[in-house]
């Protein structure tokens, strides 16, 4: 994605507010509007109208909330990439968790608060966006450090995958056994390794986390 320059001095830094709650909207206009140092081009309700927005207003800071119909946030932010956009977006939501910040922040996104964020906080967040510079809440640099000290999980073994695969079909463990022509005290030891390895404490857990490691077919 090519970058823009940010907004020359004393020139106020355009922004695009992207969320599909309208009281959101007019929430953070309300915000911004009044603050010289800012002017909000515009709004839009989904990712495809943020684009649309974007590519015909040339915002330096996009607000992007991520959950939307239609459209979401990540897909918007990859495609804004792909286009060249060269606005800064700063993601803001109320999702903290691994699943909504690493794909939003690897698709682009220069920064990512949550909407409890205090005004004076969002204010400085906008402005180091628009110089180019990341930004995340506290609570989201604690799970990416977190993440990055983490080591690297532990694959499951060939064997372990397939008992997954007839858990996530749903099997019963006598079942699994059945079709692996192994004991069913084998299949709950492979369940229980399934479980250490995936950081989850149950069946339902295992096949979830599976599902969004991309590790059983039909679902990525």
């Amino acid at each position: 994605m090519s970058r823009a320059e940010p907004p020359a001095a004393g020139a106020p830094i355009r922004l695009l507010i992207v969320d599909d709650h309208p009281v959101v909207r007019d929430g953070l206009s309300g915000m911004f509007s009044p603050d010289p140092g800012f002017e909000v081009l515009g709004e839009a309700a989904d990712g495809a109208a943020a684009i649309r927005q974007a590519l015909a207003l040339r915002p330096d800071v996009i607000l992007m909330d991520l959950r939307m119909p239609g459209m979401d946030g990540v897909t918007a932010i990859t495609e804004l990439a792909r286009l060249g956009v060269p606005a800064r977006v700063l993601v803001l939501t109320t999702y903290d968790t691994d699943s909504h910040v690493l794909p939003a922040i690897e698709a682009g996104a220069t920064g990512y608060l949550l909407k409890d964020a205090p005004r004076d906080e969002l204010l400085r967040a906008v402005r180091a966006a628009a110089e180019g510079q990341a930004v995340l809440s506290p609570s989201v640099a604690a799970r990416l450090m977190t993440r990055v000290r983490a080591p690297e999980p532990e694959p499951l073994s060939q064997r372990e995958l397939e008992v997954l695969e007839l858990v996530a079909a749903g099997s019963t463990n006598r079942e699994a056994a059945r079709r692996l022509f192994i004991s069913e005290a084998t299949v709950k030891t492979h369940l229980l390794h399934i479980y250490a390895k995936l950081g989850v404490g149950d069946r339902a857990a295992a096949v979830a986390e599976a599902f969004h490691r991309g590790l059983l077919p039909g679902r990525r």
